[in-house]
């Protein structure tokens, strides 16, 4: 690690301060003309990560005219949540209704009140724009597999007999099995694989989706579901399988949906990205690359010019968290403890214990003091606190993001499943939306 330049104690006058709305306009002239703005997370479960990428997703879409936000989230569940933002026939009342029927764990990634703040500002701003240019919300991720296969059976059944028979193929493979899991575990003793089914839907599909335009975007929907369908059977084979990287399978499924969802909206789209850090943090700038894996930012940055595309980094000294310990564990509030020492986070704290943004590249100080290595925290839907020495990932921050939000003390997400303390709803967020 250099430190010619900077000193830890001398780090903080070259931070910018980050206490309000206002203190991201730096942010914004960082992004600039981009069209692709990834904004990381360093847990699935803390409020503040949830509020401030809401707060800069809002001024990206107002004063930058960005087109839709795509999240690390099932594509059945997202868009429901898109359909009752834009105010689709036939979406539900509220959007705690869309959200309470999210039962997919972990749920509170999803379904939970920040969410429902940043729903309820989109579907208010939808309704002064043209049905064409109003603001969407999906899913990437690959996981949904067998939900995707029954929504497009049953829409094509209706739909598109032809399609319909291919759809109905896929289906009868992977019926004896009933799941993703048991798919997976089958696959061992399994001769051919459900692989042509899919492919085959999925070329259909992709052929007839411009036929499919009954219903808002139903040819889009159609053909994500069978991208899904078709990738989701990858990444279950690949997990089986002794050597696979389905880490490898589902990031570049997530880039393949992204650039679908781009040319449906068009040349001139722009879009906002929220996963964790460790999908938009380029993966060649952390240990991950030493072990062939790729990610999301690294793909968005080789697949475009430098200056179309920003990812954002997150993270946090202490506080506390949504997580479980352990899978389909029940969620539960967490501590998250001090930063251990020569982390990013425990730098960070130490040269003042407040709120910061890190522009990297308008300040060589920042950019030359983290090039080296350091441990930097990530916190997943599992986690325990007594072992999280065991959750830094080596990093090159100034190489791995463009820019830092840096959260001295932060507090958990509230999971809409959980009774928000005798109120109706929690106060999840500070910026006036």
């Amino acid at each position: 690690m250099a430190t010619s330049t900077a000193s830890t104690t001398g780090l903080a006058k070259y931070c910018l301060p980050l206490q309000n709305a206002q203190d991201l306009d730096p942010l914004l002239a960082r992004i600039g003309d981009a069209k692709y703005v990834l904004l990381g997370e360093a847990s699935h479960g803390t409020h503040e990560y949830y509020t401030w990428r809401s707060e800069i997703s809002r001024r990206l879409i107002l004063e930058k005219g960005f087109s839709f936000i795509a999240v690390e989230g099932d594509w059945p569940d997202c868009f429901e949540i898109n359909r009752w933002v834009k105010n689709h026939p036939d979406t539900a009342e509220s959007i705690a209704d869309v959200l309470t029927l999210v039962d997919r764990w972990p749920t509170w990634m999803w379904a939970n009140w920040e969410i429902a703040a940043l729903a309820n500002w989109l579907r208010h701003h939808n309704l002064t724009l043209a049905h064409d240019r109003r603001i969407g919300f999906y899913g990437l991720d690959v996981y949904s597999m067998w939900d995707s296969l029954k929504i497009i059976v049953e829409y094509l059944e209706k739909e598109d007999p032809e399609a319909a028979e291919y759809a109905r193929r896929a289906i009868d493979c992977f019926e004896p099995y009933g799941e993703e899991e048991a798919y997976a575990r089958g696959l061992s003793s399994m001769k051919p694989s459900c692989r042509e089914a899919v492919l085959q839907l999925l070329l259909e599909v992709r052929q007839k989706a411009g036929q499919y335009n009954q219903s808002p975007e139903a040819g889009l929907n159609a053909e994500i579901n069978a991208l899904v369908a078709a990738n989701g059977e990858k990444y279950y084979r690949t997990m089986s399988a002794f050597g696979g990287n389905s880490w490898n399978v589902r990031d570049t499924h997530m880039v393949e949906a992204l650039n679908t969802l781009m040319r449906y909206h068009g040349p001139e789209a722009k879009v906002i990205i929220w996963e964790h850090n460790t999908h938009i943090g380029d993966a060649r700038f952390t240990d991950m690359g030493a072990s062939g894996e790729i990610n999301v930012g690294q793909l968005v940055r080789e697949q475009h010019a430098l200056e179309e595309v920003v990812l954002v980094g997150f993270g946090s000294y202490e506080g506390k968290v949504i997580a479980g310990r352990g899978w389909n564990a029940p969620m539960q509030e967490m501590p998250v403890p001090p930063a251990i020492a020569k982390s990013v986070e425990q730098i960070l704290h130490a040269a003042s214990p407040e709120n910061k943004l890190l522009l990297f590249d308008q300040q060589p100080a920042l950019k030359e003091y983290f090039k080296g290595w350091m441990g930097h925290r990530a916190i997943g839907v599992v986690y325990r606190p007594e072992r999280d020495r065991g959750n830094y990932v080596p990093t090159k921050l100034s190489g791995r993001y463009d820019a830092f939000l840096f959260l001295d003390k932060t507090k958990a997400v509230h999971p809409l499943h959980l009774s928000p303390d005798g109120h109706l709803t929690p106060e999840t967020y500070p910026f006036g939306m």
